[in-house]
């Protein structure tokens, strides 16, 4: 995939930041000396981090350039590095990483999450959440159109950096082993959008992009007309012509 567009994202920059302040809500932590925000982006779920923890040294994580220029543009008194999170590390003396949105990217992300528990200190915190919306019109269709003429001989045979979750009962038992406390839930969001063309331009930011960015630009502006035209079936508009995006997300916060 091309890089991430920053701008893009932080179009619905509410109905992003949202999940990330109900995860952060839950961390049980009074204070922190160091803390990493994973998949950090262009830092608003970082500010958000630098609030709640005012003293604490936060760096945010990320493998796009574009969205850590908006982060160091934004926060310019945090530190943000780019990395791969497949391969990353915290230092011994963590005590919080969080996540928002990131993990679902990896392709096995709960050997990720294996893997960073062991190196956290007793006492630190994992939290994550992230999209549990695989079998959601707005992504269901985005498959759908990807097997039909055109896009199917123009996209890859699987044009999607992202899958379906797990289960939370196989959350459960590959994660419990490695931390003291686990606490796994899932919160539906409701999102009320100006329409179905609010809803595609949300998408183009995140879930999307493997689809149309492997295009022409031609086809992908057909892409686009035919996805739009799918949504706008799918969601019908309320009596002030708004949309509601049913938006659902799985949570968890591990305690090493």
């Amino acid at each position: 995939m091309a890089d991430w567009n920053a701008q893009q994202y932080l179009k619905f920059e509410d109905e992003r930041s949202r999940p990330a302040r109900d995860l952060l809500a839950q961390v049980p932590l009074t204070q922190a000396g160091k803390i990493f925000d994973l998949g950090c982006g262009p830092g608003n779920s970082t500010q958000l981090l630098a609030e709640r923890f005012p003293d604490a040294a936060i760096t945010g994580v990320d493998s796009s350039p574009d969205m850590l220029r908006q982060a160091r543009e934004r926060l310019p008194h945090c530190s943000f590095v780019q990395a791969d999170l497949n391969d990353w590390s915290a230092p011994d003396d963590t005590d919080l990483l969080f996540s928002n949105a990131t993990f679902q990217w990896l392709p096995d992300h709960v050997a990720v999450l294996q893997r960073l528990l062991k190196t956290l200190k007793s006492g630190a915190i994992l939290a994550m959440q992230v999209p549990d919306n695989w079998d959601e019109p707005n992504h269901v269709w985005m498959r759908e159109l990807a097997r039909e003429e055109p896009w199917v001989k123009l996209l890859p045979p699987n044009p999607r950096d992202r899958m379906s979750l797990p289960s939370v009962h196989d959350y459960y038992d590959r994660i419990r082993p490695h931390c003291a406390r686990i606490d796994i839930w899932h919160c539906i969001y409701e999102h009320v959008l100006d329409g179905p063309e609010a809803i595609v331009e949300l998408v183009k930011g995140t879930g999307l992009r493997p689809f149309i960015d492997p295009l022409p630009p031609e086809q992908r502006q057909t892409f686009i007309e035919a996805y739009t035209a799918r949504i706008a079936a799918a969601y019908p508009l309320q009596m002030d012509g708004k949309v509601l995006l049913r938006f659902p997300r799985l949570f968890m916060v591990m305690a090493r």
